[in-house]
């Protein structure tokens, strides 16, 4: 972490607006695309200032050109301890530390802190990894859908299988209970919950932290065969991490990996129905679905941004981002693009531009992405198996009466009722 990632006290951050900025974040227009103002905003002012309910003041960035190539800039920091980090919420002192402290072992260090803690994990998630789950994801996929297909109708598609299917898998491959996942779940959607009071927040982000500590407690003493347990061990050697910081990436491999997910699954489906010709060609190919993964990843970005804080002055397309200076990429803003993608305002399955920023870019790119991958694939094929068993599978309600995450960090949608 650069000496630099912290002013100086008394030193203020620089190139600060005006008042009258427009508020972030931005209201959506449609539930499945991102707000409409970043439309306008990549054409006239890529990188323009933004106020917060915070009370703070940073700069927006909603081009994909310039959200990739900061995403990879040396002079932003992932230091969320530093006081120009980007907070869209204010939070009391105390929850804000605990929360710096778990996000602290993974999320916030810059390199060549980052670098170890990544290098001593990324095994575990590599693509050979994900493929020897394959035959275990599809049984884990099949029985959910079993149980939707049997369950009396309407039923909700999150409950089976866009929730359990990456839960379970995430609790086998971590070594976590399958039995504490609904405990975890309200917590989680708790503190993803912008609306959420900071008092509600901090007891959700508080209390989990027992639980893994307990959990990491006892695989030091006997690790076994799973992602913790070999982390513990490995962790003897190299003193990466200490048992705080095992914690804290114990309970960010558990929120990330299930929440996101079964967002993608939710929101992404509901999607498709909105364009019926999508999914029909996925159940007349079923091949088609590793493209269909990357178009719902793609068209539907459910980590919308990515934060960061300068560490020095930076000139961006002219900008100047000054040292201190909150920045805020718009990962949903760059994936849709339409300088970069065509036809940018639909879902197309046999899209042939891939390269979207779902996952993020560069150094900090997301750790789990092929084991995220491989569980939207086989939800995909088995929902479009199930489209064939179930004749007429649609949505129970009006797109309209769905309740969409609208005021969660990570956005989807709580419950999607469907019928035949």
């Amino acid at each position: 972490m650069s000496e630099n990632a912290v002013l100086p006290a008394g030193e203020e951050p620089a190139g600060r607006p005006a008042p009258e900025l427009p508020l972030f974040p931005m209201a959506r227009s449609c539930p499945f695309d991102p707000a409409e103002k970043y439309a306008k905003l990549r054409m006239r002012t890529p990188v323009t200032e933004v106020g917060t309910p915070s009370g703070q003041e940073n700069w927006l960035v909603t081009s994909y050109r310039l959200v990739r190539r900061l995403l990879v800039e040396p002079g932003l920091s992932s230091d969320r301890t530093n006081p120009g980090f980007p907070m869209p919420v204010a939070l009391p002192p105390d929850m804000k530390r605990e929360l710096d402290r778990v996000s602290e072992a993974l999320l916030g260090p810059d390199p060549p802190r980052h670098t170890a803690a990544r290098k001593t994990l990324i095994s575990e998630f590599t693509v050979r990894r994900a493929r020897a789950m394959r035959s275990r994801v599809q049984r884990i996929a099949d029985d959910a859908i079993d149980t939707m297909a049997a369950d009396p109708r309407p039923v909700d598609l999150v409950e089976a299988p866009a929730l359990p299917v990456p839960s379970l898998v995430l609790c086998e491959v971590l070594g976590v209970p399958y039995a504490d996942r609904a405990l975890f779940q309200r917590r989680a959607r708790t503190i993803l919950d912008r609306a959420s009071t900071p008092a509600r927040r901090g007891t959700a982000a508080a209390e989990p932290q027992d639980h893994f500590s307990e959990l990491i407690t006892a695989k030091e003493a006997d690790p076994g065969d799973d992602v913790l347990g070999r982390l513990t061990v490995r962790n003897r050697e190299t003193g990466v991490f200490d048992h705080d910081a095992l914690v804290g990436v114990a309970m960010l491999l558990h929120l990330a990996g299930h929440e996101t997910t079964a967002n993608v699954v939710s929101l992404g489906v509901v999607g498709l129905f909105e364009h019926p010709q999508q999914p029909a060609a996925l159940t007349a190919d079923p091949g088609l679905a590793p493209q269909a993964v990357e178009e719902l990843l793609h068209c539907f970005t459910v980590l919308d941004t990515v934060y960061r804080v300068a560490l020095r002055d930076i000139e961006v397309d002219g900008t100047r981002i000054g040292r201190g200076d909150g920045v805020i990429l718009a990962l949903g803003s760059a994936n849709r693009d339409n300088a970069v993608f065509a036809n940018t305002d639909r879902p197309d399955l046999r899209r042939p531009d891939r390269a979207h920023v779902s996952f993020a870019y560069g150094v900090h790119q997301c750790l789990g992405q092929n084991l995220a991958r491989l569980e939207l694939e086989v939800v995909l094929s088995t929902l479009s198996t199930l489209v064939t068993r179930l004749p007429g599978l649609r949505l129970a309600v009006p797109v309209g009466d769905l309740p969409f995450k609208e005021h969660s960090d990570a956005y989807g949608i709580f419950e999607v009722p469907v019928t035949w």
